[in-house]
């Protein structure tokens, strides 16, 4: 199953984060210091913690200034217990092992969502929102009245002058103190349910009315077990929330008895010595218990033909499979750190046993061997935090949600720009979320994989925004500088530059050639940089920079009166000529008189909106064909449009969708449209 959306309240700095929706596999959580990223993920993690996690301590994690209204043990005052505090709730959708487990006990349970929570006191609640649902007693008192009268009079306990029959005894005793809005459930379904198979030896036999209602109690009833059995599979297969935070260290040295002996007696320090070596072992695949074995070994005498073969067979067994080991270790950690031998960078780890020690080493390209801790800081942090974290991953948490807060600090920039695509490679088999505060932890092509937390009132407390949209500037200072330095590197990088009128516009064009590209119809040439220029009247100091640079470049404008201002300035005219300045005018089909970018997608779009956006404007749309799209979802939706969060949607739309989703008329559009940017920068 994977996580879906969340939400937390009444956690430290968080009164109320609202829910909030989570990526399949990557989401990252962008914000300035104190805005609480960290009280986030720790909250959390509380959803389904390993073992060893401490729990909530209400007297600690319960918002200080709102202390007064809980009552704590020892203390008298207060309005709410700790077990009236639902702190975190996450609702997970099922993928298709979960759905084939609840089918088997009913199987109406498909496309049921997993919604759980953890209270103030650790306890734990979860149910399941779909499916069949627990009847409410007002729906079944009639038909149960009505039965127990029936069978009363089966078995002649209901004669004339009879007080109560027993029956009626049993169903009154069960059911005393149900109002109608009582819900049919748990211990109190039960007892209805054993009721129910004591009085059904008095059905009558061949009476269709009474059998019909028997059956229908009876399937209510049992609803409550059906959802109490689904909700108990579901929870045995929920992913264990794991929280990242100082990772450890694996340390160059260490000595492989004393390690085997304290983790054989469960006295392994929790600290980053015994847990990061640990894990080395585990990756390497071995046990300290047994490298320490082929270490101790006597050496045999002289004479001992037999003893010597046996004891150089364990030499080389340790050695041959530390040496396979440290290559499949080296191969990995320079898919990330790719070392440059010109800077003398690491090149090559290797792990060495000198019999009761293990040593890492760090060889660069010269062959000059040191190590590990001798090497930089951000280079020990990428190898501990490789090796704890696959190790971890692999093993003990091989199902699930990984929490990192603030990885790969002390990476230069550029190393973290690498980095994401380790994070990417994690996100494959565990979702994962992550905090950052650097611009080199955000792709260019991940905008929609952002969540933006902020505090800009204590009294209001942490929120978290699914859309780009924050109170606070500095919230959004990590995309704004991982934007300009993706621009300023896109800038001079290629001969051949398209200028766009904004972020939007090349998310549309983006997408829209990949989708394309995908099933053969045509190709935007990968020599091509796309450069936003943020808005249209910007495009012409864009176009005449790269120009100046002797680089050839066209422009992409909008047919609207921004497009068409833009269009005519005399500068561009004179950079680029009539030939290179494009309008989307030129590739359009359609009844529209000013078309934009938008209009090229008019029809995918309607319908995006109406399933992403639950905005639905498709009668509007088809009631005036001559007027842009854009305008139209402005005047339908209000202050409440946003042309971001429909290019966003549309973004996420193409990830699950081919060329054949979009219409002919959309595919021909586009198709003339890249073929001729590909002509005017040829």
């Amino acid at each position: 199953m994977r996580l879906h959306k969340a939400r937390v309240r009444n956690f430290r700095s968080i009164r109320e984060t609202e829910w909030f929706t989570v990526q399949p596999d990557k989401t990252i959580l962008v914000g300035p210091n104190e805005a609480g990223k960290t009280v986030l993920l720790k909250a959390l993690q509380q959803i389904n913690p390993p073992d060893d996690v401490p729990k909530f301590v209400p007297l600690r994690d319960y918002p200080r200034s709102e202390l007064s209204d809980l009552q704590l043990e020892g203390t008298s005052g207060g309005h709410l217990t700790p077990r009236q505090v639902t702190v975190v709730e996450a609702s997970f959708v099922l993928d298709d092992e979960d759905e084939d487990a609840v089918a088997q006990i009913d199987a109406r349970l498909r496309g049921s969502t997993y919604r759980v929570g953890r209270r103030l006191d650790n306890t734990f609640w979860h149910t399941i929102d779909g499916g069949p649902t627990a009847p409410k007693y007002g729906e079944i008192r009639q038909d149960l009245v009505r039965l127990a009268s029936h069978v009363d009079m089966q078995d002649g306990s209901g004669a004339e002058g009879v007080s109560e029959s027993p029956h009626r005894q049993a169903l009154s005793a069960i059911v005393d103190g149900w109002v109608d809005a009582t819900t049919v459930q748990g211990e109190d379904a039960s007892q209805l349910a054993q009721w129910l198979d004591e009085v059904f030896p008095l059905v009558e036999e061949g009476n269709a009315t009474q059998e019909k209602r028997f059956e229908k109690l009876d399937a209510a009833v049992k609803v409550s077990g059906i959802r109490d059995a689904a909700v108990r599979t579901l929870r045995s297969r929920m992913p264990v929330f794991v929280y990242f935070s100082n990772y450890f260290r694996v340390h160059p040295r260490l000595h492989l008895r004393h390690l085997a002996d304290r983790i054989e007696q469960d006295i392994l320090d929790d600290d980053e010595y015994d847990r990061g070596n640990s894990c080395l072992l585990a990756l390497l695949g071995f046990s300290a218990r047994e490298l320490s074995d082929l270490g101790e070994a006597p050496e045999p005498g002289p004479n001992d033909i037999e003893a010597k073969k046996a004891y150089q067979d364990q030499l080389d067994t340790r050695s041959y499979r530390l040496n396979a080991a440290s290559i499949r270790l080296t191969e990995h950690i320079n898919e990330v750190w790719r070392p440059d031998a010109r800077r003398g960078e690491a090149a090559r780890l290797r792990v060495e046993a000198d019999r009761q020690y293990l040593k890492v080493v760090v060889e660069d390209d010269l062959g000059v061997e040191v190590e590990l801790d001798q090497r930089s800081e951000g280079f020990q942090w990428l190898v501990s935090f490789f090796v704890v974290f696959f190790a971890e991953a692999r093993d003990r948490y091989k199902n699930a949600v990984l929490l990192l807060d603030e990885p790969g600090l002390s990476l230069h920039g550029l190393k973290q720009r690498e980095f994401r695509t380790t994070v990417s490679r994690l996100a494959k088999s565990n979702q994962l979320l992550y905090t950052t505060h650097s611009p080199f932890m955000v792709g260019p092509d991940e905008l929609d994989l952002v969540r933006v937390v902020e505090m800009t009132d204590r009294k209001v407390g942490t929120k978290v925004h699914t859309t780009l949209a924050a109170g606070d500037s500095a919230s959004l200072l990590p995309l704004q500088e991982a934007l300009g330095y993706d621009l300023a590197q896109s800038l001079f990088s290629q001969q051949r530059n398209l200028v766009l009128e904004g972020l939007t516009d090349y998310w549309y064009l983006e997408a829209t050639a990949a989708l394309l590209k995908a099933t053969g119809e045509t190709e935007l040439s990968d020599k091509i940089s796309l450069v936003p220029a943020n808005a249209a009247g910007k495009v012409v100091y864009f176009a005449t920079i790269l120009h100046a640079n002797k680089l050839k470049v066209a422009a992409l404008l909008d047919s609207d009166a921004a497009g068409d201002a833009a269009a005519q300035v005399e500068t561009l005219l004179h950079t680029l000529g009539n030939k290179n300045i494009l309008r989307t005018a030129d590739a359009y089909d359609g009844t529209v008189e000013r078309p934009e970018i938008e209009d090229l997608l008019r029809d995918t779009l309607i319908k995006v909106a109406a399933d992403e956006l639950q905005c639905d404007v498709s009668k509007a749309a088809a009631q005036q064909p001559t007027r842009p799209i854009v305008d139209i979802f402005e005047s339908e939706s209000g202050k409440g449009f946003s042309k971001y969060a429909l290019a966003k949607a549309y973004l996420r739309w193409s990830r699950d969708h081919d060329a054949g989703d979009l219409t002919e008329t959309e595919r021909t559009q586009w198709t003339n449209l890249i073929e001729a940017i590909n002509k005017a920068l040829r």
